[in-house]
């Protein structure tokens, strides 16, 4: 999967404790079967967002 693509997505998150980003979607066995048998160009959870997203809309 893009790196890139992952510091776009809505749910890609920084953790202040552990110093480092993560992916914040709560998966089930079966989304996480599905996510690891995606393939590896396109994450089946991407969701453009950033910061300026809810303003644009408002």
């Amino acid at each position: 999967m893009d790196p890139t693509l992952c510091e776009s997505c809505w749910h890609y998150d920084y953790d202040e404790e552990t110093d480092e980003y993560y992916c914040r979607m709560d998966l089930d066995e079966d989304e996480y079967y599905r996510y690891l048998a995606a393939p590896k160009a396109r994450c089946p959870f991407y969701q453009k967002g950033d910061d300026y997203y809810l303003p644009r809309h408002q």
